[in-house]
């Protein structure tokens, strides 16, 4: 009996028209969905070949092979079942997603189901694994493209918003300020801790300017702010530690120099890249090269194009040639290691970058190869020690600087801030005539085996009478050594030199002696030592000695003057009335606050501090005639190119012209035979008076020729304690004076300032006045005034030349009346001589008695009497 179930045509099991073997009954239910088929796939046993129905009828063998296999080894396998990448089969109704045995005979697509229900299941795509799990898929590497892209762009926006152009470093701005002697060309000292001047751009050669692109940026007017591999490169070779990297463009290189700082850090790069680019659409190219010129550094110690043409060719920018400007380019690359001269072992090296800087200009166009070919490699010159205020650089800073505020043209705070270029009224001749002759005459001389030279100071200053300008000023041996300046300060006592003021005074004023006589040069005076000065009311109990207690009797007052008589000029101030005296000394160019410029009858023997400044002033006012103009060192200031507005300088009549020349006639004796004659080695014309200080503390020499004034003084300080000292021994002489090493140093000075100059002769208008017998004086030796004598009763008569008249702008102050009896002096008794005139500082400067200016005053030095008690007594020497 057969076991074999019954066949019905509906069975779904029976054998199809197409042959198929007839399949599980179970195979003809519709097709599960995707939900169910997940649980049946969940549900089924682990066996292989399970049946999916546990009471359906079993296989038959054949049906066995077809129908169903192992998922490791059944025939079949390939194709009725595979992974979720593709298998055939793998959207059939049932069977393990990995790939269950006889799935694709088993099952049928949902579209070929008998009944045609159930929905398509998607395959299920297989995990990666080994390798593959660490190669991103093209949908992840595209993904990160587009995120980084987002996130540069992103952050490109961010950083242009937030990164803005800060202000600039303070390494950056600062600048020293250059003093320039009158040429404006060469400097005399810098000030600051940064040698930096800046220059604009048109005043840099196009030569220059080619240059330094050649080696740095040939594309720069071209080219945008920012080279892109160039900064990727060298933030790459900082973030790896492979060291500084160049390539960047000048402007980035300007924004680093200007705006951030030398660090290597990523930040800094950052923040250079957005502020280039904001910089260059913000500032012309123009603008950028000029900030870059004047920020880079070029070695020693030089910031800017301008300081270093300085620093290595001893010049300004706009007179340096190709050559050098190939050179000064090239320092860019390596400043320190590319100075041949300290580096002499590199010339190689510099050679090839000088070479190649030329060949780049050549190539641009900027240079013709004939010029190139004519080029030879500029030496520069030997480095200057870092002493930038030593010698005299000091003291001359110091003297402008005070110039400068005093007179309210900038203030310290303003001017500490640098950047100012200050031409000067130096001439670099006569200051360094100046300070050869101080050497020769006062240094030299010193000796280290002498304890009194340990003290010696010296101080100089010389004006130019016809403008007022300083042309040269000596502070000290050395600022760095000594830093108070002898030229300017005013703690010494100016002695004997304040005498002429006196006179001046008494000229320009018509005064007259006790008696009633005109005080002239021929005036005769009682020259007793310790004479008692008179006033009108009497005795005033001050007896100035004169020099070595010396009598001198009936004097007149031009031998006065030659001897430095202090009885006479003590007297003298007295009759001018002191208040006169210091007036006209005033007028003269002594500043008014002066310590100890007291109306006193003192004033006369000069207990004044002027400095050695004031006083030389005051001298060129009397040689240019009365004329007065304070003194300047300044001729130019400007920052950036833009000029300061400096105070109007006016020129004012001080004392008559008649009364300045007359002081200078007199005072020509002093050097022609009096106690001046060592002036007589500057070969030229020269009035002056010799000064000592009391107790020998200082030695002055004041004088002049009619186109230059000069004061030197020797001042006894101790370097430890600053007290002044008296000069006994110094130099080797006994006692200092006047007449020795101030006078001598004075005449060489003068010998090489005026070289190569014409030699002039004074053209003086002077009144020397009658002539007085020997002992025709009004006062008593050591007592009481005498009754004038009838000779004396009258005034000298004043002649008044056609050719010559009176300015309408001096005093004219009648000085006496007529002669007694009415007569007038004969004309032709006055008439001047051609000789006379052309050698009057030589052979009888009297005789210019006619060359008049009626009624002009000029001041002249005294001696104060009557000093307040607790005063010491001055006895001024020659």
């Amino acid at each position: 009996m057969s076991h074999e179930p019954p066949q019905h045509s509906g069975d779904p099991g029976r054998q199809g028209p197409e042959g198929r073997s007839p399949r599980d009954p179970s195979a003809a239910k519709p097709a599960p969905d995707a939900e169910d088929a997940q649980h049946a796939q969940d549900a089924a046993p682990d066996t292989p070949g399970a049946s999916d129905t546990p009471d359906g009828p079993q296989d038959t063998p054949a049906d066995a092979d077809s129908a169903s296999g192992d998922a490791e080894g059944a025939p079949g396998a390939d194709s009725a079942s595979g992974d979720a990448e593709g298998a055939p089969g793998a959207e059939g109704a049932s069977g393990d997603a990995e790939g269950a045995p006889g799935a694709e005979g088993a099952s049928g697509d949902a579209d070929s189901a008998p009944e045609g229900k159930g929905r398509a299941k998607r395959r299920k795509r297989p995990r990666r694994t080994g390798w593959r799990r660490a190669v991103p898929t093209w949908r992840m590497t595209l993904g990160g493209v587009l995120l980084l892209a987002v996130l540069l762009v992103g952050g490109f926006l961010v950083g242009y918003h937030l990164v803005d152009i800060p202000a600039a470093n303070a390494a950056a701005t600062a600048q020293s300020n250059v003093y320039l002697y009158a040429d404006g060309k060469n400097v005399v000292a810098r000030d600051g801790e940064t040698n930096r001047e800046n220059v604009r751009l048109s005043r840099v050669p196009q030569t220059i300017r080619h240059a330094v692109l050649a080696a740095e940026d040939r594309d720069f007017y071209s080219e945008n702010a920012i080279d892109v591999s160039a900064t990727l490169r060298a933030g790459w070779n900082t973030v790896t530690g492979k060291g500084r990297q160049g390539g960047s463009t000048i402007t980035q290189q300007y924004v680093k120099n200007y705006y951030l700082g030398q660090e290597q850090t990523v930040v800094r790069k950052a923040k250079e890249f957005f502020i280039s680019i904001k910089l260059d659409r913000e500032q012309s190219k123009d603008e950028i090269l000029e900030g870059y010129l004047n920020t880079s550094y070029f070695g020693r110690n030089a910031y800017g194009i301008q300081a270093a043409s300085h620093a290595y060719y001893g010049k300004d920018v706009e007179d340096l040639d190709a050559g050098e400007g190939a050179y000064l380019a090239s320092l860019l690359n390596a400043p320190s290691d590319y100075d041949v001269v300290a580096h002499p072992e590199n010339k190689d090296a510099v050679l090839a970058r000088w070479n190649y800087v030329l060949a780049g200009m050549v190539k641009e166009g900027w240079l013709s190869r004939s010029d190139r070919e004519s080029l030879d490699f500029p030496v520069p010159v030997k480095a200057q020690p870092g002493t930038a205020l030593s010698g005299q650089r000091g003291y001359v800073v110091q003297a402008v600087e005070d110039y400068l505020t005093s007179n309210k043209i900038i203030d310290a705070d303003t001017l500490a801030t640098g950047g100012y270029r200050i031409v000067t009224t130096l001439q670099k001749n006569k200051q360094d005539a100046l300070v050869q002759a101080v050497e020769d005459n006062v240094l030299s001389k010193t000796s280290e085996e002498r304890d009194a030279d340990r003290n010696v100071r010296a101080g100089g200053a010389s004006v130019d009478p016809s403008t007022g300008h300083v042309v040269a000023l000596y502070g000290g041996i050395d600022y760095t050594r000594q830093f108070v300046n002898n030229a300017t300060r005013r703690d010494f006592q100016v002695g004997s030199t304040f005498k002429p003021f006196v006179l001046a005074a008494a000229l320009a004023n018509g005064s007259k002696t006790h008696g009633g006589r005109a005080i002239t040069p021929n005036t005769r005076y009682d020259g007793t030592n310790k004479r008692t000065v008179q006033a009108a009311t009497g005795s005033t109990g001050y007896s100035p000695a004169n020099e070595d207690d010396v009598d001198y009797g009936s004097i007149t007052v031009r031998e006065a003057t030659d001897k430095s008589v202090n009885a006479v000029y003590a007297q003298m101030a007295q009759d001018v009335g002191p208040q006169q005296v210091k007036d006209t000394a005033v007028a003269l160019g002594i500043p008014e606050s002066t310590p100890d410029l007291t109306a006193t009858p003192s004033i006369a023997l000069g207990p004044a501090t002027a400095s050695v400044l004031d006083m030389a002033s005051a001298y060129a006012t009397l040689a240019d005639h009365g004329r007065q103009r304070a003194h300047t060192l300044v001729v130019k200031i400007s920052k950036n190119g833009t000029d300061l507005p400096l105070p109007t300088r006016n020129t004012r009549r001080a004392i008559s012209r008649e009364a300045a020349d007359t002081t200078t006639s007199v005072l020509l004796s002093v050097v022609k035979g009096g106690t001046a004659t060592a002036a007589q080695s500057a070969g030229r014309p020269a009035a002056g008076k010799t000064g000592t200080a009391e107790d020998d503390r200082a030695a002055w020499f004041a004088g002049y020729t009619p186109d230059l004034a000069t004061v030197v003084a020797v001042m006894g300080q101790d370097p430890e304690t600053g007290i002044q000292k008296p000069l006994y021994g110094a130099l080797g002489l006994a006692r200092m004076n006047g007449g020795g090493a101030p006078a001598e140093t004075w005449g060489a000075y003068t010998r090489a300032a005026l070289k190569g100059s014409a030699v002039q002769d004074f053209d003086l208008e002077a009144d020397d006045g009658p002539e007085e017998p020997e002992g025709d004086t009004e006062e008593a030796v050591g007592g009481d005034s005498a009754s004038p004598s009838p000779r004396a009763s009258g005034d000298r008569p004043r002649t008044k030349p056609s050719t010559a008249p009176a300015p309408t702008d001096e005093p004219r102050t009648p000085r006496g009346e007529t002669p007694a009896g009415g007569a007038t002096a004969s004309p032709a008794s006055h008439a001047p001589r051609q000789e006379d005139q052309q050698h009057a500082f030589l052979e009888q400067p009297r005789e210019h008695a006619f060359r008049e200016q009626q009624g002009e005053e000029a001041p002249e030095e005294q001696r104060d009497e009557g000093l307040p008690k607790a005063a010491p007594v001055l006895n001024s020497r020659p």
